[in-house]
């Protein structure tokens, strides 16, 4: 837009100047006016054929001052021109404001609330850790699917304890009616509640330690104090979706 403007003014200036010096052209033109005036006060003197010779030429000195006239006329064009032009830049400007991603949440303060859930427990190591984990959804969906109920909810893991070589867990999927005729290793209970802060994670799994060394980090920095828990929502079916495109909530409950 600076530069159309630029341009505008730069148009502009050639006109002005012209104007500028057709008007001094016009200041000169009236000085003859008054020499070709006196031409006819000896004509008395003479005969009538000299002033009618005066005559012609106050002709020429009005024929010359219209032509001048038609001149600034013309000037003013290529500012009309420059002054429609600049309104082709506010399309360039409404088309500027695009649609922003924002970030995902990261350490946001959240309330989670209980839902009731068909749960089971198991181990892993974490060598092995996403496919224990698909393994666990894998037959609490086929114990639902089995009884024809929906789940209400994302699949959820709950890790209950770590160390260096592994994990427990409970693998859980929101319900809204109970499940009949559980294996030992499955029950039926509520989802983690209370104030926690958010995280998201997307790609893979193992990727993962990246996103929790960020949370230990902002824990450090914030000064809070976890609980031995934390949450993991799969917004992404992981039994549907490619590894490196999952999409994961990583929640850290407070105490």
């Amino acid at each position: 837009m600076f530069r159309f403007r630029r341009l505008a003014l730069a148009a502009l200036i050639p006109a002005a100047a012209l104007s500028f010096g057709l008007s001094a052209t016009l200041a000169q033109t009236p000085s003859p006016a008054p020499a070709a005036s006196a031409s006819p006060s000896p004509a008395p003197s003479a005969s009538p054929s000299p002033a009618a010779s005066a005559a012609p030429v106050a002709t020429p000195a009005a024929s010359a001052s219209p032509s001048p006239a038609t001149s600034p006329v013309t000037s003013p064009s290529p500012a009309a021109s420059a002054s429609p032009s600049p309104a082709t830049p506010p399309p360039a400007a409404a088309a500027t404001p695009a649609p922003v991603q924002t970030a995902d949440p990261f350490g946001q303060e959240t309330t989670l609330e209980p839902k009731k859930v068909v749960m089971v427990k198991g181990t892993a190591n974490w060598d092995s850790a996403f496919d224990t984990l698909i393994d666990a959804f894998k037959a609490l969906n086929t114990l639902l699917d089995k009884q024809g109920i929906k789940p209400a909810g994302n699949s959820m893991i709950v890790y209950t304890s770590t160390d260096d070589t592994g994990f427990t867990f409970l693998a859980e999927i929101p319900v809204e009616q109970d499940p009949k005729n559980l294996p030992k290793d499955m029950s039926v209970g509520k989802s983690p509640e209370g104030k926690a802060l958010k995280f998201v994670h997307r790609g893979s799994y193992d990727n993962m330690d990246n996103t929790y060394e960020a949370i230990t980090n902002h824990l450090d920095d914030k000064k809070l104090e976890a609980k031995d828990t934390f949450i993991e929502e799969y917004l992404t079916d992981p039994l549907k979706t490619a590894e490196d495109k999952l999409v994961i909530n990583v929640f850290v409950p407070l105490k």
